[in-house]
C-alpha cells in the first residue's frame, strides 16, 4: 500500500486539533492498545467520549491505520539498509509501485536532492541483500544508479510522527 502525504500545496483541508485531540494522539502513539476506557482516565474524559473522538480522527483521516512495532531483529531480519536510487523519470512511478509490493522494503519516499527515490529494507543476511540488488534492483528498467548503506546501530526509531 503507498501513502501519500499532504504536503504544503495539497488542497487537503487541514484538520484544526485541539488540545484534547493531541493528548489523545500523543498517548495512541505512545500505546495504542490502552483501552478507551483508560485512556479517558488520564485525561478526565468518558469512554463514550474518548471513542466518539477517536473514531472523528480515523474518518477525517488524522489517524491512518493501528500497528505493531516489531524488532526486526528478534525475527531474524539482522540486515537493514538505506538506499538512495536514481532513476530515469519516465520510470519513476513503475519502478516505485513495483518496489512497494516487495516485502523486505520497509518505506519508500520520492525526494529532492542527490536520488530519486529514498529507501529502506531489511534483510535475513547480506546474501539476501545482494540477491535483492542483483535480482530485483538492479534489474530494473529505468534504474540509472544506487547507492546502498547499512545500518551499523540503531539509536532511535519512531513509527509516525509526534504533535
Amino acid at each position: 500500500m503507498v501513502y501519500e502525504y499532504a504536503d504544503a500545496d495539497s488542497e487537503l483541508p487541514k484538520l484544526e486539533l485541539d488540545d484534547v485531540d493531541k493528548q489523545i494522539l500523543e498517548i495512541l502513539h505512545e500505546n495504542s492498545r490502552i483501552s478507551y476506557t483508560d485512556l479517558g482516565k488520564r485525561i478526565e474524559l468518558s469512554r463514550v467520549a474518548v471513542q466518539t473522538r477517536i473514531q472523528s480522527l480515523i474518518e477525517a483521516g488524522v489517524i491512518e491505520r493501528f500497528t505493531v512495532v516489531i524488532n526486526p531483529a528478534m525475527v531474524g531480519m539482522k540486515v537493514s539498509a538505506f538506499f538512495h536510487v536514481d532513476i530515469e523519470p519516465s520510470h519513476l512511478d513503475a519502478v516505485a509501485q513495483e518496489l512497494a509490493k516487495d516485502p523486505a522494503v520497509t518505506s519508500l519516499y520520492h525526494m529532492t536532492g542527490p536520488s530519486t527515490l529514498h529507501m529502506h529494507g531489511i534483510f535475513t543476511s547480506n546474501s539476501e541483500l545482494q540477491k535483492f540488488l542483483k535480482e530485483k534492483l538492479y534489474a530494473m528498467p529505468g534504474i540509472l544508479k544506487v547507492d546502498c548503506q547499512m545500518l551499523l546501530k540503531r539509536y532511535k526509531s519512531r513509527m509516525g510522527m509526534k504533535l
